[in-house]
Order: structure tokens, then sequence, then C-alpha cells
């Protein structure tokens, strides 16, 4: 047997949660990148407010990712500063696929377009394969509560792209 194969199910769950997250941070950080990276070309104002609110906002919604990653982990018997360590490393891809994003961009200016629509669309894909389902696993219990979740985070990304835009 192979040492994932002998976890037990949460530890299971808990491995896969830290890996799906980790992973997902490679596009948002290519994203963020790619915005910063496109300054290049054009210096306006708009563009740097455009660049500067995706990286608010990824930043934003990372705080709870990172509970997402220690939170389990301490429920395992890790000690907080170790839970909290590694809460931070799974989000340290993304720093490096976003300086890779910004170089990528420098080099090919025609694939812009592209590039952010792969980023979107790879955020949007985990949203609703991931998440969604995920969240509605206990409506039973709290019929309403995840979809209101959802609802008011679509929302706060709405006013702050309309007010830093």
């Amino acid at each position: 047997k192979s040492g994932f194969e002998t976890l037990s199910d949460g530890k299971r769950r808990c491995f896969m949660l830290i890996l799906s997250i980790s992973l997902h941070n490679i596009p948002e950080g290519l994203a963020v990148g790619v915005a910063f990276g496109a300054l290049g070309a054009a210096h306006s104002a708009g563009e740097l407010m455009g660049a500067v609110s995706l990286a608010f906002g990824v930043a934003l919604q990372n705080f709870p990712e990172g509970a997402a990653v220690s939170l389990p982990l301490r429920r395992y018997g890790l000690s907080r500063g170790r839970s909290f360590l590694l809460g931070q490393a799974s989000g340290m891809v993304e720093p490096a696929a976003g300086l890779l994003g910004a170089i990528l961009v420098w080099h090919m200016q025609s694939i812009l377009p592209f590039a952010l629509s792969f980023a979107a669309g790879a955020m949007i894909l985990v949203a609703v394969h991931d998440l969604i389902p995920e969240c509605q696993r206990r409506r039973d219990k709290f019929p309403y509560l995840a979809t209101m979740g959802i609802v008011a985070g679509f929302s706060l990304m709405m006013l702050l792209d309309v007010a830093l835009a």
C-alpha cells in the first residue's frame, strides 16, 4: 500500500483539501500576474486599478482559504504554529504563478485575452465543480446558509469591482 492509502478517511479528505486549494492558487496567481504584467503595454490608471482590485479580491478570499487549510490540521493534532505555517505554505504557489504570469504576458502580449479567459474559467470551474456541491451537503440542517454565503461573496466582489474600477 502507498502512504496515501493508509491514511484514515478524515486525514485523506484533509490532504485532498490542502492539495486542491494549493493547486487552485496557481490560476489565481497567474491571473494577478497577467493583470500586472499587462501594465507594461498600457500605463493607464484604469488598467492599474483593475490589476489592484483583482489582487485585492484574490487576497481577500485567501484568508478563508488559509483557515480552510489550517483548521482541519489543528483538529488532527498539529500545533497552532505548524497548522498556520502549512496553511500559509498552501498559498505560496500563488506568488510564483503570479511572477510566471507577469513574465509570460511580457513575451506573449497577443495571448493576453486568452490567458485572462483561461484564468477566469479555471476559477469559475473550481467554484461550480467543487465548492457549490460541497456547500450544499448539509442543506437539510441549514437550507439557505451556504447559498447566502455564495451570494454575499459574489456581491462583495461585484461591489469591489465597481468601487475600485
